[in-house]
């Protein structure tokens, strides 16, 4: 998060970029608005127009919130030589369509309860629905910075902003509603998944980090040209989902 981290940051998302964008590209096709997770607002548009279109204005954070959520994607990955930061990749757009959508409302999570406090391996347990609890975490970081440092998150120096998020994320920051590494680990997720997964959906803006990291795209089939590509970068322009719509 700081700027003697950022590289090594950078490098390790070079590395395992490549895994989490492909996880993205080959999952969202098969998906559908019933049944799908992390890709829930319907077909794939028809267009790139119907896309911008489908994608212009917020759907799910008001301006404040907006504010709130740049400061801490550009804490998390900000923009440097190697490549885009988190806002210019769009993260933020990503992030307010799945908490708008079937993810957001927890469709696909069983919300009946008892809930109490499971292990790490028992995955979510909470009785608040994803959209619920990063707006309740956006409004407990806020409430922490100005009991903390007498300032909203967004007005903190990076380095302050990335202090209280490491603190978040290591449990040693109480937030007042939300559970701090279960809001962090929430948050972090939904930034890595618009920053390395398909254009359509609201993040990694012009194919920008699958450029960055060399990442084909959607197709992944390159089996006629391994040999000649073997550790050399593959030169062709990346292929997402409204490419082949």
């Amino acid at each position: 998060m700081a700027d003697e981290a950022s590289l090594d940051r950078r490098g390790f998302l070079k590395v395992v970029g490549g895994a989490s964008a492909a996880g993205a590209a080959v999952a969202a096709p098969a998906a559908t608005a019933q049944t799908q997770d992390h890709s829930s607002h319907g077909p794939a548009p028809a267009s790139a127009a119907a896309a911008a279109d489908r994608l212009s204005g917020w759907v799910f954070f008001n301006p404040d919130e907006v504010e709130f959520v740049k400061a801490a994607l550009d804490t998390l990955i900000p923009a440097d030589a190697t490549g885009p930061g988190a806002v210019e990749a769009g993260c933020a757009t990503y992030m307010d369509r799945q908490l708008a959508g079937a993810f957001g409302r927890g469709a696909r999570l069983y919300m009946q309860g008892p809930f109490g406090q499971g292990t790490p391996q028992q995955g979510y347990q909470l009785p608040l629905t994803p959209s619920e609890l990063i707006r309740i975490g956006i409004a407990d970081v806020n409430a922490l910075a100005r009991k903390t440092k007498q300032k909203y998150f967004k007005e903190l120096s990076p380095s302050e902003r990335a202090a209280m998020m490491t603190e978040i994320d290591a449990g040693k920051a109480e937030l007042a509603n939300a559970p701090a590494a279960t809001w962090f680990n929430m948050f972090l997720n939904l930034t890595m998944e618009g920053y390395f997964g398909d254009p359509m959906y609201g993040g990694n803006k012009d194919k920008s980090v699958w450029k960055m990291i060399g990442f084909p795209g959607v197709p992944g089939m390159y089996s006629g040209v391994i040999e000649q590509y073997r550790n050399k970068p593959y030169p062709h322009s990346p292929k997402s989902i409204q490419d082949f719509a």
